[in-house]
């Protein structure tokens, strides 16, 4: 072969390198669109529902420390900010398909269990009395894990 035909060649095998990584890297992530924004402002709406009162005069974040003496709401500061939070920030930025796999799942769990937490808050304990009633903080939170787990589940099964 002469010297032109031995360059195309290694033009092509690079070119070929070069479409087999995009290829790999377009399997591995998902375009999330304006879906993306919609996604990163119930990431903020969480957030700030951390803020405000949840379980008896305590906010979101001090029930998430252990401050409230109520465990479910506890998990569900927990599952709503591992789910709801962290991972959807970290799918938010790395964009990788197994991560809105985690996100959708997760998210319908912190989902259910926000409810329970709501349901716990308006139970009666052992004493026979009602409970206080949930938050407003909590009220957004779990409004805010029904909307995150339906768009993270929307962009998991978008991938074709």
């Amino acid at each position: 072969m002469s010297d032109a035909q031995d360059g195309d060649r290694s033009n092509i095998d690079e070119l070929a390198a070069d479409v087999d990584a995009a290829v790999t890297k377009a399997v591995k992530t998902v375009e999330l669109g304006r879906r993306g924004f919609v996604l990163a402002v119930v990431v903020f709406v969480l957030v700030v529902s951390l803020l405000l009162p949840w379980v008896d005069g305590h906010v979101g974040w001090q029930v998430l420390a252990g401050q409230a003496d109520d465990a479910i709401p506890q998990l569900f500061a927990a599952t709503s900010t591992g789910f709801g939070v962290l991972a959807s920030v970290l799918a938010l930025a790395t964009r990788r398909w197994w991560l809105t796999w985690v996100c959708a799942v997760g998210g319908w769990f912190a989902f259910v269990d926000g409810l329970l937490a709501i349901w716990s808050q308006q139970s009666s304990s052992a004493t026979g009395a009602a409970g206080s009633g949930p938050g407003l903080g909590m009220v957004i939170a779990v409004a805010g894990m029904a909307v995150l787990a339906v768009q993270w589940m929307r962009v998991a099964w978008s991938r074709n």
